[in-house]
């Protein structure tokens, strides 16, 4: 039926992306989108392929080009285009491609096989091979080869290294005793997600300068479920382009994908001081031509003197101005003795101590949860279905209650709703009758760890964490809905005087709106969003 449906055309009337793509809407056609999901498969438009072989500057006679998660294989197909159409150095191209869905191999073959007699129309040869296994759990032992890079021989015990790898791989969520995430064990912190799998292997099976383009979701941008990821990934590459898809929906078009997704450059060298990123975006695929850029040099992005490694994404105007006052500034709350942590009630594991209404038989305390905490506001307690305001205080419950103490309280996740992902609210413990609260562990909460903050700390701080300058400055980093503790202590902050005097002037000004708050942090940090 294959065959029949999808004879090679004219060698001279359709370029191999182009019938790639023709065999990615067949296959679309005839397969749910929802099976499609579970695989982690979405495949690769046109324009974006297009996008990605373009950022290739890989120039040498003969190549070794890995497409780890070929699929229809139309990222391969622009790539090889690019290289053949716009270059007089290349003759000779070995492409090695990995599939493992018995259903897609029949048309990866025949598009294979079609730009195989392309490139031999275009004078050159290109060789390919699919390989029927599994990218990460094949080529995992790379992670544990050290300085392989440098002198790139292939026998028993070394795997194949490439000039070029370009990939659109798979996503989805790993368990960790998964077989993949086991086998590559170095790049997992928490639950892992396959596509950093992908990536971290890619980066090691890289020649010395060779090219790593890749199309993904920004998560691996920060959050701890990247950490170990992101420590090796920034040792072996260094990015040099990133184009953002500002929309979940427009990307992917063809797939219904609802995620944040960024096309990356890097390439295989050692750091250096003067590498300059190119960053560019665009709403979708449709105005990909369009898209604005700037440039920022790699150490301004990520900071590599930290334990984090966080990348940041400055991709418009409000982010750069921002990303700009913010990045002058040198403090953390840790320089002003401030920690924080994470609610400690684990609602499923402490059930049997939490109540809707207060007992007359036991002693309960306040439990706040997510739905409580507003911008600048503790709402509490607050009818919520299967959400209890109070939890026991017995001794077996002491150890999930903390201090009533004065507190920033800060929800760890957001809903793809919500226009903000910081939503913070000042708690001070005069406005408590017990000397202990419960918080959920969906909430971040902030204090000082010896002693008490000030009312003026709590509210300038909390005024800035719920601020569009923060939201912005948030969302160059953070592509997810989790809001961690980790980047909360990572993030910069203004002098210490100058969070006073914010707190001090929405104390004054008695209002705790938030048009209040963002016109008066405006006006004391001289910035205009």
């Amino acid at each position: 039926m294959l065959n029949l449906i999808l004879t090679h055309p004219s060698i001279k009337n359709e370029l191999p992306s182009c019938y790639a793509d023709r065999l990615g809407v067949i296959y679309s056609n005839s397969h749910a989108v929802k099976g499609k999901k579970v695989k982690g498969q979405f495949f690769t438009p046109t324009k974006v392929a297009k996008l990605m072989a373009s950022l290739s500057q890989f120039k040498s006679r003969s190549m070794d080009i890995c497409d780890p998660g070929i699929g229809l294989g139309v990222l391969s197909c622009a790539l090889v285009e690019k290289l053949i159409l716009h270059s007089n150095e290349v003759e000779n191209i070995n492409l090695v491609g990995y599939e493992t869905d018995e259903e897609i191999i029949p048309y990866t073959e025949q598009a294979l096989s079609y730009l195989q007699s392309w490139v031999k129309a275009n004078g050159k040869v290109l060789i390919y091979t699919i390989i029927k296994t599994d990218f990460v759990t094949t080529n995992s032992t790379v992670l544990r080869i050290q300085n392989h890079g440098y002198f790139e021989q292939e026998s028993t015990f070394f795997p194949k290294f490439y000039d070029i790898i370009i990939s659109n791989p798979p996503y989805f969520k790993l368990s960790r005793d998964d077989e993949k995430a086991i086998a590559a064990k170095e790049l997992v912190s928490g639950q892992p997600n396959i596509y950093a799998l992908f990536l971290g292997i890619s980066s090691k099976l890289l020649k010395r300068y060779g090219e790593l383009i890749f199309i993904t979701p920004r998560s691996f941008a920060s959050g701890n479920y990247f950490k170990s990821f992101r420590l090796e990934f920034f040792k072996n590459v260094v990015i040099t382009n990133i184009h953002l898809f500002n929309s979940r929906k427009d990307a992917f078009n063809r797939d219904s994908v609802l995620q944040e997704t960024l096309i990356l450059r890097a390439v295989k060298q050692s750091k250096a001081e003067d590498i300059v990123v190119k960053i560019s975006s665009s709403n979708g695929v449709e105005d990909i031509a369009n898209s604005d850029s700037k440039s920022y040099l790699l150490k301004e992005l990520i900071d590599f003197n930290s334990t984090e490694k966080i990348l940041h994404i400055p991709s418009n105007k409000r982010e750069e101005i921002v990303f700009s006052l913010v990045n002058s500034w040198h403090n953390t709350i840790r320089d002003f003795d401030i920690h924080v942590s994470t609610g400690p009630v684990v609602s499923f594991r402490a059930i049997k101590f939490i109540q809707d209404q207060p007992s007359k038989d036991v002693q309960s305390v306040s439990l706040f949860w997510l739905q409580n905490i507003c911008k600048m506001k503790i709402e509490w307690p607050k009818m919520i279905k299967g959400k209890g305001q109070f939890i026991e205080f017995c001794p077996e419950s002491m150890s999930i209650l903390v201090p009533a103490k004065d507190y920033i309280i800060l929800r760890r996740f957001s809903s793809k709703d919500d226009k903000s992902r910081l939503i913070a609210a000042p708690f001070f413990s005069d406005d408590q009758e017990y000397k202990l609260i419960g918080l959920e562990n969906k909430l971040n909460y902030i204090y000082r760890k010896n002693g008490c903050m000030k009312k003026t700390e709590v509210i300038g701080l909390c005024a800035l964490l719920n601020s569009d300058l923060y939201n912005i400055y948030f969302q160059s980093f953070n592509g997810n809905v989790n809001v961690s503790a980790t980047e909360i202590r990572e993030m910069k902050l203004p002098p210490y005087e100058l969070i006073l005097k914010i707190g001090e002037r929405l104390i004054e000004s008695n209002n705790y709106s938030m048009d209040n708050v963002n016109l008066l942090i405006k006006n004391i940090l001289h910035i205009n969003l």
